[in-house]
């Protein structure tokens, strides 16, 4: 499984040689709405509240999305992905979804 460290949002890794390109991998993570959590963080933006509860929804997206696009880019071969980008939506019934993409790579330290 491709480490946590071997995903980097830079366009090469520092002191590896890219071996080969895989192309690009996405993995996601959606969650439904839920009519009484968006209520209560409503009433909490409302009157000035940062919601935690929110903030620790969203990292666990984020979480998930990531894990899965590890999980497309082991199964390519890969061992790293470079280019990382996040893209967060919301949509009108109040769902989310995070998408993590980048491009699967096989990297190896540089002089070997």
């Amino acid at each position: 499984m491709i480490a946590r460290d071997d995903v980097v949002t830079l366009d090469e890794i520092d002191g590896y040689r890219l071996v080969r390109s895989y192309g690009h991998v996405s993995g996601s993570a959606s969650r439904p709405r839920n009519r009484l959590r968006s209520t209560f963080r409503s009433l909490g933006m409302l009157i000035g509240l940062s919601s935690a509860e929110f903030l620790s929804d969203a990292e666990q997206l984020r979480s998930e999305a990531l894990e899965a696009l590890r999980q497309c880019a082991d199964s390519m071969g890969a061992n790293a992905v470079i280019g990382l980008q996040f893209f967060v939506s919301e949509g009108d019934d109040g769902s989310c979804e995070v998408v993590a993409f980048g491009r699967a790579v096989l990297v190896r330290e540089a002089g070997r």
